[in-house]
């Protein structure tokens, strides 16, 4: 074993980097200002050890367990973790009951973290925890990837404080990956590695706000890296890439991030913005979105966001629905490329959305008959009926006569007004 393999082994443990970088207090911790910056509620609870029940919820990698686990280390409570992919109704009362325990003999509460926790049934598992928060026997820390609205117990909800957690921004990723260089024990700080900033700065571009995803590329690009006679490894563009293999993309067909960036798309066709319409759109092809949904999406905007003004809009976008189902991707690509490019530039009206809508309410709140001479006259006694009296356009000139075509107890009404 020679003095690299020797600093190599000092360097390293069994745990990945990402685990051995984890903060271990808040001034470690990098991003997140606008929840755990100085004087911020979240950072006062924490360093008060006055918690409530909190929620937190955000993409992977950009912090959830690492507070869980700054938390666990600052409080003066007992701090339990369980996971809610695995944990059952059994398990979760167990622990309720030692924590009661704790209370009762201690004064101590308990701190459950509960990781995944939109993983949790919305019935017997999240109201099993429901009792014991109300109590005060336990505090709750959910870390959550879905949104908690939709996916968490309206009365646990009501009985948590939500704190959203964003992805890092670049500069952050790259100081993340510059600690971990330059600690010796937790990191390889005593290891000679070249890499460039402009390196780690492809990580970061790459690393969809996730911190951890980020250090586990570096930890492959410096364990996969023959080093050089004078014991340094050198790591360049073209190693981080192939450690990073594709980027890593935070999209979720079923997740909050999905529809944020669908979201993103359909505003800028809407905002007339053809380049930043392609942007969207190259996130959830790489993504990995199904080519069908986003076709949907441009099929209902032909119609709700240019409709009259340029009808030929739907047209072209049924036409890259063919496209999509005679080619396939990633051919596909491109004639939907077009048809973004086309309704993006189409002049816009929401007219017909507009129209429709009334119409629709208009129709939940007044049932009328319909007038007799509107009535159908195809079947035998239908003149019995009443069904006469209706003038046949194209009896008049120009295709053209004034009747009755509302309910005789409607006024007249104007649904339809071209912008």
């Amino acid at each position: 074993m020679d003095l690299f393999d020797l600093a190599l082994k000092k360097s390293t443990t069994n745990k990945p980097l990402a685990e051995r970088m984890r903060p271990k207090n808040l001034n470690e911790f990098f991003g997140q200002q606008h929840i755990i910056g100085k004087g911020k509620l979240l950072r006062r609870l924490i360093e008060t050890d006055n918690l409530t029940s909190i929620i937190l919820y955000g993409p992977p990698g950009v912090g959830k367990t690492t507070l869980a686990h700054i938390i666990s280390l600052e409080t003066k409570s007992e701090f339990v973790k369980l996971n809610a992919t695995s944990a059952g109704v059994k398990e979760i009362r167990e622990y309720i009951k030692k924590a009661e325990e704790v209370l009762k003999f201690y004064g101590k509460r308990t701190i459950f973290f509960i990781d995944e926790i939109h993983s949790l049934k919305k019935g017997s598992q999240q109201d099993a925890l429901l009792e014991a928060i109300e109590k005060g026997i336990v505090i709750l820390i959910g870390a959550t990837t879905e949104n908690p609205y939709f996916e968490i117990n309206r009365a646990l909800l009501s009985r948590s404080k939500i704190f959203q957690l964003e992805s890092l921004k670049e500069n952050e990723i790259v100081e993340v990956l510059q600690m971990a260089l330059k600690d010796s024990t937790r990191g390889y700080g005593n290891l000679k590695i070249n890499i460039d900033e402009e390196v780690l700065k492809i990580v970061a571009q790459l690393s969809g706000g996730d911190a951890r995803g980020s250090l586990n590329t570096l930890e492959l690009a410096i364990l996969s890296t023959p080093r050089n006679s004078d014991g340094s490894i050198a790591i360049n563009k073209e190693i981080i890439k192939e450690c990073i293999q594709k980027p890593m993309v935070n999209y979720d067909s079923t997740g909050d991030n999905h529809y944020d960036i669908v979201s993103a798309f359909i505003k800028s066709i809407r905002g007339s913005n053809p380049d930043a319409a392609l942007y969207w759109f190259g996130r959830m092809v790489v993504g990995g979105e199904d080519p069908r949904f986003i076709v949907r999406r441009l099929i209902v905007h032909a119609s709700e966001d240019i409709g009259m003004k340029d009808p030929n809009a739907m047209n072209i976008a049924h036409a890259a629905w063919n496209a999509l189902e005679t080619v396939g991707m990633p051919e596909a690509r491109i004639p939907i490329a077009e048809a973004i490019i086309y309704l993006a530039t189409a002049p816009k009206s929401n007219a017909v959305l507009v129209a429709v809508d009334k119409a629709i309410e208009d129709a939940k709140n007044n049932q009328y008959r319909v007038p007799s001479h509107l009535r159908d006259t195809h079947y035998k006694g239908s003149n019995e009926l009443g069904s006469v009296g209706y003038k046949y356009p194209h009896d008049y000139p120009g295709n053209y006569v004034k009747q009755q075509y509302f309910p005789e107890e409607m006024n007249e009404k104007k649904y339809y007004k071209e912008k």
